[in-house]
């Protein structure tokens, strides 16, 4: 069975703390359709998604950092 996966890269405007990345990362991974979820510590501010995008949209996913306060765009399919 194959599944459709895509990545993509959200740019998050804000600068934030640690614990603040990982409450950002969790509130990714409590989705359907989000597969894995990475923020490299050398550059917070952007965020690696990957996704089934049969079952979440990218859209989708703006939409997640804005429920989280955040402000960001996606940069890369």
């Amino acid at each position: 069975m194959d599944i459709n996966l895509a990545d993509v890269t959200l740019h998050i405007d804000q600068t934030l703390r640690s614990d603040e990345l990982e409450r950002v990362e969790e509130a990714f991974r409590q989705h359907d359709g989000i597969v894995s979820v990475h923020i490299n510590p050398e550059k917070r501010h952007l965020m690696l998604v990957e996704y089934n995008p049969d079952k979440i949209h990218s859209r989708d996913l703006i939409d997640i950092l804005h429920s989280q306060g955040l402000q960001g765009e996606l940069i890369g399919l």
